[in-house]
């Protein structure tokens, strides 16, 4: 077995900025493991500006962001990355076994950080009736599918939920021309951030409808529409308030939760509410030695802050390494 100073699991934005500032500490045997083929994390496909304007002062994108991070990274002697490495075994002892192209490695750690972002909640899990047609998508997915792989998911959309994904993407989905024929949110406010609400909804004339839900999905080998209803304070239907969007894609975007399988693996306390660490402060976890930063700690609403709060973890991480 092979034994390493620090191993930090996500080369997203956290994951990198952790590794920085454990370097910048002192710690000189890092590695970082990320499953995808770049650095970057889901900052690659948020193509749109808004990044970086505290860390920075800049305001950049997604991609631009994640790249100056990942500059620094692969310059920086004493962090070694290693990509399309995924993670199948973690143990409280800081035990790692992974895959990567070719061969499985086992090696064990002094210290781990576990920077491994978070993912989308589905239609499964707010319970939209109705039948199983082609065309719903997690707004995240739909985002990588456009931004990334070049593919628009339909012609006619309806959103539902006003987290800043699914805003974001209904803006992005207007531009390549889908018409968008409304976001549904339950609450009776956007859960996103009011700069989105602006740019995103009414800047392309795209109804937000508050205290609506889906009452169902309808269509056969694809989604020919959507049946909503109003809800009162306590989100019960409101009678005679149906009505229907005919549509063929529907983007789901109703929240994220952290990825914190790796961690509940090794036998780390976890809020059952929240699926994130139980610790008495942020970036710690109930396992000595093992941290958590990012999305995985708790959710954040710029990478800006999760940049912030990463960097504290790598600096956690290495006066741990020095107390040992």
């Amino acid at each position: 077995m092979k034994y390493r100073d620090l191993v930090i699991v996500g080369g997203g934005p956290a994951g990198m900025a952790a590794a920085l500032a454990a370097r910048a500490a002192g710690v000189e045997d890092i590695l970082l493991l990320e499953r995808d083929q770049h650095l970057g994390g889901i900052l690659n496909q948020c193509i749109h500006p808004g990044f970086g304007l505290h860390h920075f002062k800049a305001e950049l994108t997604g991609p631009e962001y994640a790249d100056r991070f990942a500059r620094l990274v692969m310059e920086t002697p004493g962090i070694e990355v290693s990509l399309r490495s995924f993670v199948i075994k973690f143990t409280k002892d800081r035990d790692i076994s992974y895959l990567r192209p070719g061969a499985m490695e086992e090696i064990r750690a002094r210290a781990v950080i576990l920077a491994t972002g978070c993912r989308e909640r589905t239609r499964e899990m707010i319970q939209i009736p109705g039948e199983r047609p082609a065309g719903v998508y997690p707004a995240g997915l739909a985002q990588k599918m456009v931004n990334m792989e070049g593919w628009i998911p339909g012609k006619e959309a309806v959103i539902v939920g006003s987290g800043d994904i699914g805003l974001i993407m209904a803006r992005r989905m207007a531009l390549e021309g889908v018409k968008v024929k409304g976001v549904i949110e339950i609450q009776k406010t956007s859960r996103g951030l009011v700069r989105n609400v602006v740019q995103c909804l009414e800047d392309f004339s795209i109804p937000l409808y508050f205290q609506h839900r889906i009452l169902k999905i309808h269509g056969a080998a694809r989604v020919e529409k959507v049946e909503v209803v109003r809800v009162d304070d306590k989100f019960t239907d409101i009678p005679g308030s149906v009505f229907e969007i005919a549509c063929d894609t529907v983007l789901v975007s109703v929240g994220l939760i952290p990825e914190n399988e790796l961690l509940e693996m090794a036998g780390a306390e976890i809020d059952r509410a929240t699926n994130t660490p139980v610790a008495p402060a942020v970036n710690l976890t109930s396992i000595p030695g093992v941290f958590a930063c990012g999305n995985a700690c708790k959710v954040y609403d710029l990478a800006d802050w999760v940049t912030r709060d990463s960097e504290l973890a790598g600096k956690m991480a290495a006066q741990y390494l020095k107390t040992r």
